[in-house]
């Protein structure tokens, strides 16, 4: 079966995506040595959900790029919930290690037994298990995003993650997207899959324009202010997403817990 020429490259501008969409929030992280307002949870519920949409796609028979695109999110997310476990709950590296690795080997086997088990009904004709596929895929990843909806709903403000990896993941979301549609046959399924989350992926954008560059922007516009008291705006009293938006208040947040953890600080 001949696969046309712009699924495979769309679906590679997806594939690269979602292989790059978490290392921004990764470096973000050990920048700033703590995932304050990421949720750990959110990356689990990534990683499960690459486990029934990596089954889809590969017994649906999907582009290359599309098939491999599931096992780079469930790997990064766990790397990233390695990072929660370190910096957020002061797991060492072995212990981590110990948690990681252990559940990416589950979850690839859980993979690989279902993609034979899917084979077998699509050989029989058995449409549900798809649909169950499916459903869970988009459940998973949809949950996954909801779970900050529910941060910036307490917090007044997209906190703890990354504008820049938002971008990407819905980039990829849209690349995949429009993959499915330039398929050999037009997958519903698969359009709501990468749909639902590319929705969510925008309203955090949204949110992000009306708690964060808003304020900022309303800010860095006073004039009777002077430039020293503009940059040390006091936004939220915690750290934001991006350094463009880190306020001083979240600075001191940090400050305090490394001297908490050192003992001393050099304030140079």
């Amino acid at each position: 079966m001949d696969i046309p020429v712009a699924e495979n490259v769309l679906g590679t501008l997806g594939a690269v995506c979602w292989s790059v969409q978490l290392l921004p929030q990764i470096i973000i992280n050990y920048k700033r040595h703590n995932t304050e307002g990421l949720q750990g949870s959110m990356m689990l519920l990534w990683a499960a959900a690459g486990v029934p949409l990596g089954v889809y796609n590969i017994v649906e028979e999907f582009n290359i790029a599309l098939r491999i695109q599931p096992q780079i999110l469930t790997t990064l997310s766990l790397v990233t919930w390695a990072q929660c476990l370190y910096y957020g709950k002061g797991f060492s590296i072995a212990k981590c290690i110990s948690a990681v690795v252990p559940l990416l080997l589950v979850l690839g086997g859980i993979e690989a037994g279902l993609i034979f088990a899917l084979k077998e009904a699509k050989s029989r004709g058995l449409e549900w298990p798809f649909i169950l596929m499916a459903v869970l895929s988009a459940a998973l990843l949809a949950a996954g995003v909801l779970r900050h909806y529910w941060d910036i709903y307490v917090h007044r403000t997209v906190r703890g993650i990354s504008f820049f990896f938002v971008g990407i993941d819905a980039a990829g979301d849209l690349f995949s997207l429009v993959s499915v549609v330039f398929g050999p046959a037009l997958d519903v399924l698969g359009m709501v899959i990468y749909g639902t989350e590319l929705v969510l992926w925008l309203g955090i954008f949204i949110c992000g324009g009306i708690f964060n560059f808003a304020p900022w922007l309303r800010e860095r516009s006073r004039k009777t202010e002077s430039p020293q008291e503009v940059d040390s705006v006091m936004l939220h009293p915690m750290p934001s997403s991006t350094s463009v938006f880190r306020t001083v208040s979240g600075n001191v947040v940090e400050r305090r817990g490394r001297r908490f953890a050192g003992g001393s600080e050099n304030t140079d």
